[in-house]
């Protein structure tokens, strides 16, 4: 009798009910891999996409040759501003639950790849982000009240009303508008970028999408032309393993990494542990250095773990094991700078303790503060003549007889 051929259904590692599994995240020892010159061809450095960078070992020390040597104030920002993307969630979290706003995304366990990417680089530098980046905005300066009025479609909000909570932009702050179809920013950066290079311009672009968005077709037209033009960009993918309620086989996480994709389209790939806020920041400067010298785009791959549900209308319980993340290899991002920092004697737990008091304050005043300008059940409201603005530069006649009839209504 004849062999057949079998359809392989990639399997989750653990289940509901199941004790969590992370035996097949490949690890490499802190401080293990090389770090290349910026100009080597992606062809020589194949090893970045399967191996993984890492900076801070078990005892919280910074070793090998990915090291920043970054200043202990600059350790400071990246962990306050950590810290503040976390307890902002956490607030926005149970104001959701409490039917103050319709819906959020946190990013628990994530926020190295936001604040240490930001912080490697250039405030000329565009970002595009996901809608799991708030520490973009956060490190970036972003008020908490302008963010928080984004979420309640109120009169102060940057989208005037017409997007999805968590979809902010920042014009002063070159961060573009997110957009709730997955991976369209991955192309549009790639045009940015294009555009730079054409202006003779230093700035580069930089996204991020989840490895689930990888499997859409857009990832693949990104870097076609990012590999074929030479575009000033960086593409990262945060692999935090799943994808709403599939595991990250699905995307083809099992056969190879997704930086792995990198060196298939003659681009960088490269690994990196993205609970490591040095190594995060250190593979981001090397591939914007490599960027800005001509060398060409990178493929960056953030391996972390999505701690928290995947959004306020998802409930993990259901498809993969109880506190998982507890078990997760690769720890927590803040918990493993903090300890770095009181490694180095810059950092101590009165200290984190009156910091995350701080932070709280803030964000409570924050709130105090957005909700003046109105919220789901109370005034004030936006000018429902807002939704016939920014459409047409000249308006057409059928929705001038629109607004009038409106107004006419209204009274």
């Amino acid at each position: 009798m004849k062999n057949r051929s079998r359809l392989h259904v990639p399997k989750a590692p653990a289940r509901p009910g199941e004790k969590p599994d992370f035996s097949y995240v490949h690890l490499s020892p802190a401080g293990a891999v090389p770090r290349p010159d910026v100009n080597a061809r992606s062809r020589d450095i194949e090893y970045l996409s399967t191996e993984l960078v890492r900076v801070l070992d078990d005892a919280g020390t910074a070793v090998g040759p990915w090291h920043p040597h970054l200043d202990p104030t600059e350790l400071q920002f990246g962990l306050r501003h950590m810290l503040l993307t976390r307890i902002f969630d956490d607030r926005m979290q149970r104001t959701q639950r409490a039917g103050k706003i319709s819906f959020y995304i946190r990013s628990l366990g994530e926020e190295a790849v936001s604040v240490a990417q930001c912080m490697a680089l250039r405030p000329g530098d565009m970002l595009f982000p996901s809608y799991r980046n708030q520490g973009l905005q956060i490190a970036r300066g972003i008020a908490l009240v302008d963010l928080m009025n984004q979420l309640l479609s109120n009169t102060h909000d940057m989208c005037k009303g017409r997007q999805l909570p968590v979809m902010y932009h920042s014009k002063a702050g070159n961060i573009f508008s997110i957009s709730g179809n997955l991976a369209t920013q991955f192309p549009q950066a790639v045009g940015w970028a294009m555009a730079a290079a054409i202006k003779g311009e230093d700035h580069l672009a930089a996204s991020w999408i989840g490895e689930g968005s990888s499997a859409e077709a857009d990832f693949h037209h990104a870097l076609l032309f990012a590999a074929v033009y030479q575009a000033p960009v960086i593409l990262n993918v945060v692999n935090n393993q799943w994808a709403i309620s599939t595991f990250q086989g699905y995307a083809g996480g099992e056969q190879r990494s997704f930086a792995a994709r990198g060196p298939g389209y003659g681009i960088a790939g490269i690994r990196v542990d993205g609970n490591d806020f040095l190594a995060v920041y250190a593979v981001t400067q090397w591939a914007a250095e490599r960027a800005r010298t001509g060398a060409g785009p990178t493929l960056i791959e953030l391996v972390t773990y999505r701690a928290a549900a995947h959004s306020t209308s998802d409930d993990p319980a259901r498809y993969r094991a109880k506190d998982d993340q507890e078990h997760w290899p690769l720890g927590d991002p803040i918990r493993r700078l903090k300890q770095h920092l009181v490694t180095l004697s810059e950092w101590s737990e009165e200290r984190h303790e009156s910091l995350s008091k701080e932070l709280e304050a803030l964000v409570a005043a924050s709130w105090k503060e957005a909700v003046t300008f109105g919220t789901m059940t109370e005034g004030p409201r936006l000018d429902a003549d807002l939704m016939f603005e920014d459409v047409f530069k000249d308006m057409p006649q059928s929705l001038e007889r629109q607004r009038a009839a409106m107004r006419a209504e209204r009274g």
